[in-house]
C-alpha cells in the first residue's frame, strides 16, 4: 500500500486559517476566552476544573497560566507531508494530560524538564522557525496549554507568521478546547492510542479514553476534512491520525482502523507506527516489557488493507527489519 499523494490545488479561503480570525478581531477574543477557562479548567478532558492562575494542586497537567517548553527545532523525523526538505518546525511543550507508563518522552511528559515561558517568548519561537525555513509549526502535547498557544499565534500572526499549524496531540481534547481552534488549526494529528478505555485506564491512567478520543477525531475532521497536499507534497490542512501498535494487540488496533474507516474517511492520511520498544515503566506492565513482533505490526497493516484506509504515511520500517527485536 502506498500514500495517496493527489494534489488539491484549490486555494482555501484563507491559508494559514488563523489569519482570516486575526482579520476580524475573533483571534484575540479567543486568546480571552481562552485565558478565562484556566479559572475553571476545562481544557482537556480530565475536567480538573481547578484554578490554574492560583494553584498546580490536583492539576495532572502541572502547568499554571505559562506554558513550560522543553525545546524547538525542525525536526526531520515527522511524517512525510510534514517534514518535507526543511524539517516541521516542532515545539516541544512539557508535561502531559496522560500519564502513559511506556511514554519514551516520559522526562518531559512526567517529569516536566523544560523551562516555564511567556507569550511573547513562545510567538517569537515560532517565527524563528519560519526563519529556518520550516514548512509548518508543530504544537507537541499542546492539549493543556492551548490558551497560551493562542496567546502566542496572536502575536506571531501580528508579527508575520504565516505558517500552518499542527496540533500533534494524545488525543485526549476536550470539545471546549476544540471549539477554542477552531479556524486556527490548519492539521490536527492526534494520537489514537488505544480502542478501548479500559485499557487506557490501566496503561496511561486516564478515563473514558476511547470515547473522548472518538469525539474529538470527529470533531477534528469535521473542522479540516482529509489531508490535503500542495503541489509540493506538503501537507497544508486535514486530518493526519497516529496509532502505535502495541504489543499484544493492548492498542486494540482493529477496533481504531475500523472506526476511522467506517466513521471518519478511508482517505484518511494514517501513520501505523512500528517503532514501540519497552521504556519507562513498561517493564512492570507486560506485555509491555518486549518489542514489538515483526507480525503484530504485519497484522495491523493487513487490518489496514482490510478496511481499505491507503494513505499510510510510507517510512523505512523496523529499522530494516533485520536490526529488530522481533
Amino acid at each position: 500500500m502506498t500514500a495517496n499523494t493527489a494534489v488539491d490545488r484549490s486555494p482555501p479561503p484563507a491559508w494559514p486559517a488563523y489569519l482570516a480570525l486575526l482579520d476580524n478581531g475573533e483571534l484575540e477574543r479567543r486568546v480571552v476566552e481562552a485565558y478565562a477557562r484556566l479559572d475553571d479548567c476545562d481544557l482537556c478532558a480530565r475536567y480538573c476544573r481547578v484554578n490554574r492562575r492560583q494553584t498546580l494542586k490536583g492539576v495532572v497537567c502541572r502547568t499554571g497560566e505559562r506554558a513550560v517548553v522543553h525545546g524547538c527545532c525542525p525536526h526531520h523525523g515527522e511524517e512525510n507531508p510534514l517534514r518535507g526538505w526543511a524539517g516541521s518546525g516542532t515545539i516541544f511543550f512539557s508535561w502531559c494530560n496522560l500519564r502513559c507508563v511506556f511514554c519514551q518522552n516520559w522526562e518531559i511528559s512526567q517529569q516536566g524538564e523544560g523551562q516555564e515561558i511567556t507569550s511573547e517568548a513562545l510567538a517569537r519561537m515560532m517565527l524563528d522557525l519560519q526563519r529556518h525555513g520550516c514548512h509548518n509549526i508543530n504544537l507537541v502535547t499542546p492539549s493543556h496549554v492551548v490558551p497560551q498557544i493562542l496567546a502566542a499565534i496572536l502575536l506571531a500572526a501580528r508579527w508575520g507568521l504565516r505558517l500552518p499549524l499542527v496540533y500533534n496531540t494524545g488525543g485526549y481534547d476536550s470539545p471546549e478546547a476544540l471549539a477554542l481552534l477552531d479556524g486556527v488549526v490548519d492539521i490536527y494529528m492526534p494520537d489514537m492510542k488505544y480502542g478501548d478505555s479500559q485499557t487506557a485506564h490501566r496503561y496511561s491512567h486516564v478515563r473514558n479514553y476511547w470515547e473522548v478520543n472518538q469525539a474529538a477525531v470527529r470533531e477534528m475532521h469535521r473542522q479540516v476534512g482529509d489531508l490535503t497536499l500542495d503541489e509540493h507534497g506538503l501537507a497544508r490542512r486535514g486530518l493526519l491520525v497516529r496509532h502505535l501498535v502495541l504489543p499484544g494487540d493492548l492498542a486494540n488496533t482493529e477496533t481504531v482502523l475500523a472506526f476511522l474507516a467506517r466513521e471518519i474517511s478511508t482517505d484518511t492520511w494514517l501513520n501505523l507506527m512500528d517503532q514501540y520498544h519497552p521504556c519507562y515503566k513498561s517493564g512492570d506492565y507486560p506485555p509491555l516489557d518486549r518489542p514489538l513482533a515483526r507480525e503484530e505490526y504485519e497484522q495491523a497493516l493487513r487490518l489496514a488493507e482490510k478496511y481499505g484506509l491507503r494513505r499510510l504515511d510510507q517510512r523505512r520500517r523496523w529499522r530494516e527489519w533485520g536490526r529488530g527485536s522481533g
